[in-house]
């Protein structure tokens, strides 16, 4: 009789509390769920800001739709960075997806673990927030206008904090390289 590759051979079986360990792992499942669903906000979003952009393009000027297409190109990003914590997280921390002869494989997941996966985290992080500073910086010759949503304090903060992000990846990567290193 054949043996369903689903069950975990003889010398695999666990012992009572080493299997209720191991097994926990599967209550991230909903977790990961809950990032599909919030994936699908930023999907309808996209298609929102996408349709203001078609509907009102005669009628706004080149930094407008510059604006708005930063816009797209955050949410593109901040979908990105899901797609990595969902398919990277749950390859890394709950179960093999089992991918490697599907077409479809991205070539970042052969080799995801948990320190390749924090510095892709910071890495797509570093560009939401360098997307959000050149959003700032478009709109900081606003700044004293009575319309400005921009005020110096608020540009130099968002420049100290991406600079922040910044050294904090270099920080991860580092280390990262360092314990690749050791092993």
């Amino acid at each position: 009789m054949a043996r369903n590759p689903l069950e975990p051979s003889e010398s695999f079986k666990l012992k009572p509390i080493p299997l209720l360990i191991f097994s926990s792992r599967w209550l991230q499942l909903p977790l990961y769920v809950g990032l599909i669903v919030a994936q699908c906000v930023y999907v309808l979003l996209f298609l929102k800001e996408l349709w203001h952009l078609v509907t009102h393009s005669w009628e706004f000027g080149e930094q407008q739709i510059m604006l708005v297409v930063l816009g797209l190109i955050d949410v593109v990003m901040i979908s990105n960075l899901l797609v990595m914590v969902i398919v990277g997280g749950y390859e890394t921390f709950v179960s093999r997806l089992k991918l490697q002869d599907h077409p479809d494989n991205p070539e970042w997941l052969s080799h995801v673990n948990s320190g390749i996966l924090k510095v892709k985290l910071a890495m797509a992080i570093i560009g939401i927030s360098s997307i959000h500073l050149l959003r700032t910086f478009i709109e900081a010759g606003m700044i004293g206008m009575p319309t400005a949503r921009v005020t110096e304090t608020g540009v130099m903060w968002q420049a100290i904090i991406h600079m922040a992000f910044i050294a904090s990846a270099v920080g991860i990567a580092a280390v990262d390289r360092m314990t690749q290193q050791r092993h």
